[in-house]
């Protein structure tokens, strides 16, 4: 009986449902966090009459056909990007991106990634890291006597060192940009890298048309509504709770022509 093996792709198919909006309620606190969701697709057609086929030699045609089809799959999981909202922290270092725009981390094997969680601190040198150590790029030293560090929107670090009322610009933060950044690649950690899907990185300094601003003191919470999470979740246990039954409809209709007598 196909109903089983329908039934069983709808069952599969709720899992991985359930298996994305477990993993964006695991990070509604989890800084640049961007939210995830399935999408699904019809399986292939038995067709058992085939639309505007002849049923007769006199040429009257099926208006409609015969087709069955033989459950779901899934189609993608596809990445929201819209901004969450800018928290203020009051620490320094701590920056965010109100508008379009990632910041651009070196890894240590020598690749550029990308991340829209600033929550950056100096490491024992002065250079601005990311909470695993990756430098943000460009490298952006701060002295270490520094007594006042301002990053301006527009992505310019400057900072005031003793004996010197004049502040001095020590570097400036750049932006990328792709054209689609929901195909950049998930890596964890907070970072994404560039896929065939997302197209290159096009980089420019913050407050350009196109380009978000940098907000200092201020970090991006995760963009994921817990009431919608939570509705997507019930409607996903139910949708497998369905699936199932039909699994236990299509057994005991099976029992039921085995167990008939002539």
């Amino acid at each position: 009986m196909q109903a089983l093996r329908t039934a069983a792709t709808g069952m599969a198919a709720q899992q991985l449902n359930v298996e994305v909006i477990s993993n964006n309620i695991a990070n509604m606190n989890t800084v640049g966090f961007k939210r995830q969701s399935a999408v699904f697709e019809d399986l292939l057609y038995q067709t058992l009459q085939e639309p505007g086929a002849q049923s007769s030699d006199q040429g009257n045609v099926v208006p409609t056909g015969v087709q069955i089809g033989v459950g779901v799959k899934a189609g993608s999981v596809y990445r929201i990007t819209g901004q969450g909202t800018l928290t203020n922290t009051g620490n320094t270092f701590d920056l965010a991106i109100n508008g379009p725009g990632y910041f651009e981390v070196l890894l240590p094997t020598g690749e550029t990634a990308y991340t829209r969680a600033g929550n950056f601190t100096p490491n024992a040198q002065g250079q601005l890291v990311t909470q695993d150590g990756y430098l943000v790029q460009p490298t952006i030293s701060v002295p270490q006597n520094s007594t006042n560090i301002t990053i301006s929107q527009e992505g310019q670090v400057q900072v005031t060192t003793p004996g010197n009322t004049t502040p001095t610009v020590v570097g400036q933060l750049q932006l990328a940009t792709f054209l689609n950044d929901a195909g950049l690649e998930a890596t964890g950690s907070n970072l994404f890298m560039e896929s065939a899907a997302s197209g290159p990185a096009t980089a420019a300094n913050p407050g350009v048309p196109g380009y978000g601003a940098i907000m200092q003191g201020y970090t991006e919470a995760s963009n994921v509504d817990p009431v919608s999470e939570i509705t997507n979740l019930i409607v996903a246990q139910r949708a497998y709770e369905m699936n199932s039954k039909v699994v236990t409809t299509a057994d005991q209709m099976l029992s039921t022509a085995v167990n008939t007598k002539s």
